[in-house]
């Protein structure tokens, strides 16, 4: 039996805070970017405050009767474009390095594509480093790769 087959999949609960933080330190850790205590708190309330924020995750049962474990984590935004009223972007996956291989993410990625319908959004998509290798095999049999290559503008004030 895989991990997905045993998987509960839901929106993350306020009893998940402390499970969920680990997670999301591993996925900022991938993309080694630093973020203090006070960025996990200000995450986590974002995405406890509804709409246009969601954050979902995956179970499992817990060994011996204590309960469930959560073992993965995804996060979407749900905003308008100028070519629909509302689209899916999945800003953040992260699977626990113990079950991955198992089907979390993808079962993650499915749960979110359902939820992404039922909020009447006409496209949902990701991004992903281009070094991302294991992420980009489990992409490419579930999503459909256009090519786009992303770039990122400073906000920064120009010195003067």
């Amino acid at each position: 039996m895989t991990a997905a087959t045993a998987l509960s999949l839901g929106e993350l609960r306020d009893a998940d805070r402390a499970a969920w933080e680990p997670l999301a330190r591993g996925y900022k850790a991938f993309y080694e970017t630093e973020v203090d205590a006070a960025g996990y708190e200000q995450a986590w309330q974002r995405l406890r405050g509804g709409a246009p924020m969601l954050g979902l995750g995956a179970w499992l049962p817990g060994a011996a009767g204590r309960g469930e474990q959560l073992v993965g984590i995804a996060h979407a935004v749900f905003h308008g474009s100028v070519w629909a009223d509302r689209v899916c972007y999945l800003q953040d996956l992260f699977v626990d390095p113990a079950v991955r291989g198992q089907g979390v993410a993808a079962a993650l990625i499915a749960h979110l594509a359902r939820c992404a319908r039922d909020h009447g959004a006409a496209r949902y998509y990701w991004l992903t480093h281009d070094s991302n290798a294991r992420a980009r095999r489990l992409y490419d049999r579930v999503a459909v790769h256009h090519g786009h290559i992303r770039y990122d503008h400073p906000l920064a004030p120009p010195m003067v």
